[in-house]
């Protein structure tokens, strides 16, 4: 793993938002950890900044303080890590202007482009060519009155659905949610994965072999790896 930190000092996501420039939180090479890109080298590009605070999150170092830097420095130093896969995350990355373009450009450079994005922010400037991961929030998350049911019509089989779980009755509203909206008809993958210490992944499997829902299970491989609370990687 290498991690390419942001030069000058930190500045507050108020500063005035400009598509030419993004506030970085960080950048850095590891694997994909979750998704159906799970295991392959990829390149994170961390942007600050996010409009919800769901009960369990685990990267609420990300939610004020980063480095403003041009795009086309977060373009360079992206590409520099030289990896096949490269993923905007947050934070809530679509917060900020400019990263759509940027989601562009790195496209137009041959990587395949992740987007991990919220699922309260409206997707469809999203470059087609762009892989959306979208969450959706369960009740537990004390986020889920803010989904945006309007982005499920724009997902397309290259996107994914992740639906992050912390009890019983989260997984009965996300299997409901499956089943109503027709979900692995519309997406590449519905991921369902389990709060970290909050959910035994053991019950999860049980509960979607016995309604043979038809989802993938995951987990977070970075957490298996490296540990729960390590960061970068």
């Amino acid at each position: 793993m290498t991690a390419v930190s942001a030069p000058n000092k930190h500045v507050r996501l108020t500063a005035p938002r400009v598509p030419d420039t993004l506030v970085v939180h960080e950048i850095y090479a590891s694997v994909q950890g979750e998704s159906s890109f799970v295991g392959v080298p990829c390149t994170f590009v961390r942007l600050t900044g996010c409009n919800l605070r769901c009960s369990w999150c685990d990267t609420p170092q990300a939610f004020f303080h980063g480095t403003r830097m041009q795009r086309g420095e977060v373009l360079a130093r992206a590409l520099a890590l030289d990896t096949p896969l490269v993923e905007l995350t947050g934070g809530e990355p679509l917060l900020q202007p400019g990263a759509v373009p940027l989601m562009r450009e790195l496209a137009d450079a041959g990587r395949t482009v992740l987007l991990e994005t919220s699922g309260e922010r409206d997707i469809s400037a999203v470059d087609p060519r762009v892989h959306r991961i979208v969450d959706l929030k369960a009740p537990a998350s004390g986020e889920s009155h803010r989904n945006r049911w309007d982005n499920i019509p724009l997902l397309t089989q290259k996107d994914e659905i992740k639906l992050v779980l912390a009890s019983r009755a989260d997984y009965e509203w996300a299997r409901d949610v499956v089943r109503e909206h027709r979900l692995d008809t519309r997406v590449r993958e519905v991921l369902l994965s389990c709060v970290h210490g909050s959910l035994d992944p053991q019950h999860l499997i049980a509960w979607i072999l016995e309604d043979k829902l038809p989802v993938r299970f995951q987990l977070q491989m970075h957490k298996v790896v490296w540990g729960a609370e390590k960061q970068g990687v």
